[in-house]
This record gives structure tokens, sequence and C-alpha cells, in this order.
């Protein structure tokens, strides 16, 4: 019994270091929630209290005016459909890519692997900005071969994205799949599956943790990108994405915060749903948590 109690108040009594730790984490929590709360409430003020000199972390009349435009803005549902499109199809394109990919590089021994993956590390390391024009280039006669992969459509963008989503996805998960025990093929082998039911039904399933970090990292990308949204999207209006849309409301005369908070906010909302239902997976992802 005196066992039991004491143990009870050990735990009760907070090390001075966690303790620490704690303040630490929450203090960090918050800097990085306050731009977003800032965000949330910026489009929820009246226009009066946006443009206030002495601005309030507060407000006493709560509006969804700029909701209202930013949803009534011409083109916005077609902005909001192909942003989804976009990063669906990026998010499957790198999942399925990077993972084949991950496997090859670590099951199979072929000449120039090394100078592959040294490849995929130094592809990490180019600044986008710098592969902007050329790339502008590149698709201007993609598009000449194939129409669909074109300047102002689409696929431009979900090329590109891949292109840059795809080193560091491959990365990832090689060693979400070098951590699966290779005793694990033999005796999947010796049972009588294919390497080809092993890679799916065996293997796929353990290396699910990594996949979820991939699919967030890809859709993050994709659903943010306005770089190459601008830049390859130039006269085909109704192929433009979300964050283009934002640009409707930067007038010459005076900005629409309202409404540009506003619709950063709808911006936001599929990330943090997309993000709750994976957060489980997500932490263990992260963290390289494959149990052979």
């Amino acid at each position: 019994m005196s066992t039991v109690l004491a143990a009870r108040r050990r735990r009760g009594v907070r090390r001075p270091g966690r303790l620490v730790a704690e303040v630490m984490t929450v203090a960090v929590a918050g800097l990085v929630a306050f731009p977003l709360y800032w965000m949330l409430l910026s489009a929820l003020k009246p226009t009066g209290e946006i443009q206030s000199a002495d601005p309030r972390p507060w407000t006493l009349a709560p509006t969804l005016e700029h909701f209202e435009r930013v949803l009534g803005a011409a083109g916005f549902a077609r902005y909001f459909v192909n942003s989804v499109l976009v990063a669906v199809v990026v998010v499957a394109g790198s999942l399925l890519l990077s993972f084949l990919a991950a496997v090859a590089l670590t099951r199979f021994r072929f000449r120039g692997r090394t100078v592959l993956l040294v490849m995929l590390l130094v592809a990490q390391m180019v600044p986008v900005e710098a592969l902007t024009i050329p790339l502008f280039f590149l698709m201007r006669s993609v598009g000449d071969v194939a129409p669909a992969f074109g300047l102002n459509e689409l696929g431009s963008l979900v090329l590109v994205h891949l292109a840059f989503t795809l080193p560091l996805a491959i990365w990832m998960l090689r060693g979400f799949v070098a951590a699966v025990p290779a005793e694990l093929e033999e005796a999947a082998t010796l049972d009588g599956a294919s390497r080809l039911r092993f890679t799916w039904q065996i293997l796929f399933p353990l290396v699910l943790p990594g996949l979820v970090a991939v699919s967030v990292l890809s859709f993050i990308h994709a659903w943010n990108d306005f770089l190459f949204a601008r830049t390859f999207i130039i006269s085909k209006t109704e192929n433009q994405t979300l964050p283009q849309a934002i640009l409707v409301f930067f007038k010459p005369e005076e900005n629409d915060w309202g409404a540009i908070m506003a619709g950063s906010t709808l911006m936001t909302i599929p990330v943090l749903i997309f993000f709750v239902l994976v957060q489980r997976r997500l932490v263990s992802g992260l963290a390289g948590a494959v149990k052979g």
C-alpha cells in the first residue's frame, strides 16, 4: 500500500526539467498558432476594425461579410475544384511512384543506383525559383507534343509538382522500406507468395505511416502553390487555382484585407481537415516507426 502511495506521489510531482519543456512547448505552439488566429480574427472583423490604427486581438462585432464576398466572387468554386483536382492527382501520383521507386532502390542492386540516389539528394538543393523559367520553356515544348500537359493546362502543374515532391518522397520511403526485414520477404516467398503479392499485401501496409507522411507533404506543396500556378496558367482563367483567386482582392487603390484573410482561411480549412484525418499515422510516419 505504501509503495502505491509513493508511486502516486512521484507521478503527481513534476520534475523542473519536464515543467520547463512543457512551458516551452506551449510557448512555441502559441507562436505557431497566433498567425492562424490573427488570420481568422481579421476575416471576422468588420472593415473598420481591420484598418484601425489601434488593432485589438478580439472583436466585439464579428461578421461573415468577407466570407460572403469571397464565396460570391466569380469563378471561386471553379478555382477550388481545380486546386482539389491538382492536389489529389499529385498525392496519388507521389504515393504510387515514390513507393515503387523506394522498393526498387532498396530491394534491387543495379548499375547506377548510387548515382541515382545522389541525384535525388541534389535535386532537393536546387532553389525552386531558379528552375521556374527553364520549366516554363519546358512546359511550352511539352505542350506541342502533349497539349494536356502544356501551358495553361492543369496537367503542367501536376507534372511540375510531381517533379519536386518525388525526390523527397523517395528518400523518406526508402528508409521505411529498408526497415522491413529481408527475412520477412524470404518467409513470404517460402509460403508461395510472389514478389508482387509481397509488395502490395505485406510491404505496402508496413510502410503505410511513411506513405501518410508523404501524402501530407505532397498535398501541402500542391495546395499552397502560387508560383507555378501564376507562371504556367497565364491566359486560361478557368484553369486557375485557388491561390490565384485571392489576387482578385489585391487592388491598386486599396487591398481588401478582410476578403484576403477570409480567402486564406478558406484555403487553410482543407489542409486542417486532411491533417486531422491522418494525424495519428502522420506522427508515427514522421518518427519512422515501422514494425517488422
